[in-house]
């Protein structure tokens, strides 16, 4: 018990459960976002440019806010910050219905998330060592699933007692999104130094780019491979949209997504706790592996249990990949530049995510699910070479992987 204690601090507990109540307010409305906006006058199009819009915004923001946390030394403004915008972005959504109004509530959302992001990956980086990074990150990433588990299934009920109402669940998703604010004001930086920033000025919004020439090799080579993964991971959306084409029910596709959360968030720990003994690089690489057997069969599944299982399969593919890879990065950047370097991986995911998603659209339209679901395996296939490669093939020590 006291080794549990000591990997597992107070500042790690803390921000695993303001994750844990944020996710349980986003992901309530996640399922009912599309409908919501269809009920209110938007086209599906005009969804996909907010959607997309939002997106970027967050994805843009995560480099620049944080370089600034590694300028100024503090975590906790940013942490703080970025989930009070978050949770008073909820009920705006409700209040109005001007696509104005909306889309400036949406990307306020989004914002928030990409000023917290980095920061709150760098502050679990600087509370353990490299020996237990596979455990920490694994346990926040569990705490956060098990909110975007509790959160579909609030929904649910909801929808169940008060079908097609669905504006009163925006005020309801408020309220976790309040305990989230209130926890981080627990949060405390250990840094008391003044900020770096106020002698040395404020960095510009895309300085963040110019880490990528002091970054390390290992460090360029492994986010050169987790970007390529990340084109061709296109939304989780897709594969929803996969079990309503074998015309399964509202109800059993949003039962389908929290039984994957779960599978996410029980997992998450141990499988972060295997990989700090088998190494980081071999549980990565196996994740990856079980994503490309889970998109290459998912075209072909036609049947309830055969997505049980897929979906099952997705959930520790999740598991054994998200906190790992922020784990890795870590690892290779210096101390003073973590969130600077997580926050410049988590930008250009973004963008890629961006990319990747209206490219399995186009494809899903022009050729169909099989095709899209085949492509995105084969080509994650390729990418668990090239880290096989990077890994274990070419052993050069400047690599530092």
């Amino acid at each position: 018990m006291a080794t549990k204690r000591k990997i597992l601090t107070r500042t790690i507990l803390l921000v695993s459960f303001v994750s844990l109540f944020t996710d349980v307010a986003s992901e309530m409305l996640y399922p009912i976002m599309p409908l919501y906006l269809k009920s209110i006058g938007f086209s599906v199009l005009l969804i996909g440019i907010l959607e997309g819009v939002a997106e970027a915004v967050a994805g843009l923001s995560k480099g620049y806010f944080g370089q600034l946390s590694d300028v100024w030394q503090k975590r906790v403004p940013f942490i703080r910050g970025g989930y009070i915008l978050s949770a008073v972005s909820k009920p705006m959504l409700a209040l109005f219905t001007f696509p104005i109004w909306i889309f400036f509530a949406r990307t306020l959302d989004r914002f928030g998330k990409g000023i917290r992001t980095s920061a709150r990956d760098a502050m679990l980086s600087d509370e353990t060592t490299k020996e237990h990074k596979g455990k920490v990150f694994g346990f926040h990433r569990s705490m956060d699933t098990l909110g975007a588990s509790i959160g579909p299934f609030f929904a649910w009920v909801y929808l169940y007692f008060y079908p097609g109402q669905y504006r009163w669940m925006f005020f309801i998703a408020f309220l976790p999104g309040l305990i989230a604010i209130a926890l981080t004001f627990f949060l405390k930086d250990k840094n008391s130094r003044p900020p770096v920033g106020l002698v040395t000025g404020i960095p510009g919004f895309f300085s963040y780019i110019k880490y990528w020439k002091k970054a390390s090799p290992g460090f360029r080579y492994l986010v050169a491979g987790l970007l390529v993964f990340t084109l061709f991971n296109s939304s989780d959306a897709f594969l929803l949209l996969a079990l309503k084409e074998q015309n399964l029910s509202d109800t059993m596709m949003i039962g389908v997504y929290i039984f994957y959360n779960l599978v996410y968030a029980l997992f998450s720990y141990p499988i972060g706790a295997l990989a700090d003994k088998i190494g980081l690089k071999t549980m990565l690489v196996n994740g990856f592996l079980l994503f490309a057997l889970v998109y290459f069969v998912m075209g072909f599944a036609t049947s309830l249990f055969m997505f049980g299982i897929l979906f099952f399969c997705y959930g520790i593919y999740a598991a054994s990949t998200e906190g790992i890879s922020k784990a890795l990065l870590s690892n290779l950047a210096g101390k003073s530049e973590t969130a600077t370097a997580i926050g410049f991986y988590n930008s250009l995911a973004s963008i890629c995510a961006l990319v990747s998603s209206s490219l399995a659209g186009v494809m899903w339209f022009a050729f169909g699910p099989k095709t899209l679901f085949v492509v995105s395996g084969i080509g994650v296939f390729i990418v668990v070479c090239y880290l096989v490669v990077i890994f274990y093939v070419t052993r050069n020590p400047k690599q530092q992987i």
